[in-house]
Order: C-alpha cells, then sequence, then structure tokens
C-alpha cells in the first residue's frame, strides 16, 4: 500500500538538488549566450511568447506599469504569500502546454548585470519566460547583446591587426 506523497514533508535529497542546480546554470548559461548572440526584442523563448505576454500584463499590472520594477526584481515581493498565489495561478495556467513549465531557473535579480551569486534567485521556468520576455520587449536586456556586440568587434579588428 503506498501513501500520498506530500512535498512539503519530503526530504531534500542532495544528488537530486545538485542535479537541479546544474539544470538551472546550464538554461542560464545557454539563455545569456542567447542574449549576446539575438537582438533580445526579435528573440523568441516559447511558441507561446505572446500570449504569456498579454497573461503577464493582465495579472501582474503593477510591474507592468512600473517596469522598473521589471528590470530590478524584489524577491520578497514575489515569493510572499500574496505573491507566491499569483504567480502559482499564473503557473498553472501552462501545465499542460509549456515543457518543464514549473521547473527550476535562474534569473537575474538586476537586469542590467550578468549572472552571479548575488544578482540571482532561483523561480520556476514560467516566472523565468514572463519575466525575460517583459525584458526582451522592455529594451531591457538590449545591452547584454550591443556589448557582445562590441566585444565581437574588438576582437576582429585585434585579429585583423595581428593579421597586417
Amino acid at each position: 500500500m503506498s501513501t500520498k506523497f506530500d512535498p512539503n514533508n519530503a526530504q531534500n535529497l542532495a544528488e537530486i538538488e545538485k542535479q537541479f542546480a546544474v539544470k538551472a546554470v546550464e538554461h542560464a548559461q545557454t539563455y545569456w549566450n542567447l542574449l549576446e548572440a539575438i537582438p533580445p526584442r526579435t528573440l523568441r523563448l516559447t511558441r507561446l511568447d505572446d500570449e504569456i505576454y498579454e497573461h503577464f500584463v493582465t495579472e501582474f499590472p503593477e510591474l507592468v506599469e512600473n517596469p522598473e520594477r521589471i528590470k530590478a526584481l524584489d524577491e520578497d515581493i514575489m515569493k510572499d504569500a500574496n505573491g507566491k498565489e499569483r504567480w502559482r495561478k499564473f503557473i498553472a495556467a501552462y501545465e499542460k502546454r509549456v515543457d518543464d513549465y514549473n521547473f527550476g531557473s535562474l534569473i537575474r535579480t538586476d537586469a542590467a548585470g550578468e549572472y552571479s551569486q548575488v544578482n540571482s534567485i532561483f523561480v520556476t521556468r514560467m516566472q523565468f519566460y514572463a519575466l525575460e520576455i517583459a525584458r526582451n520587449r522592455l529594451g531591457y536586456n538590449d545591452a547584454v547583446y550591443e556589448a557582445a556586440q562590441r566585444e565581437k568587434e574588438k576582437a576582429k579588428t585585434k585579429k585583423g591587426k595581428k593579421a597586417q
């Protein structure tokens, strides 16, 4: 006879947590590489980007009305009791429509900075999608792409000078 699984009383297994962390870091690295390679305003993260963005605008109007709150996230607002419930409802809408919808992802708390220990928090994949789609559309990730393009140009120029 099996007992019902209660996630609130589940033990954390160190190896499983490590595997989740590795996947979250790989996802963050992949996303950063995309930001550097593709103009963020044209980047599509899912086939549902438009729908996710419109849903986000509807469910979190206070963030959209004050976009600086999207650029620089306040983890406490996202994870307080009210915030958790609102996000839980938002995330649930994608359960059967987005792969790994509730999988853990890292997001930069400040879009102006790189991923780092102090500028990253753990969120669900749907929170990541909603916030990063908004950041891309609002131009907050443009600086990442522009800096990468300047570095490519510098490297190209340096290589050209060495060839002479």
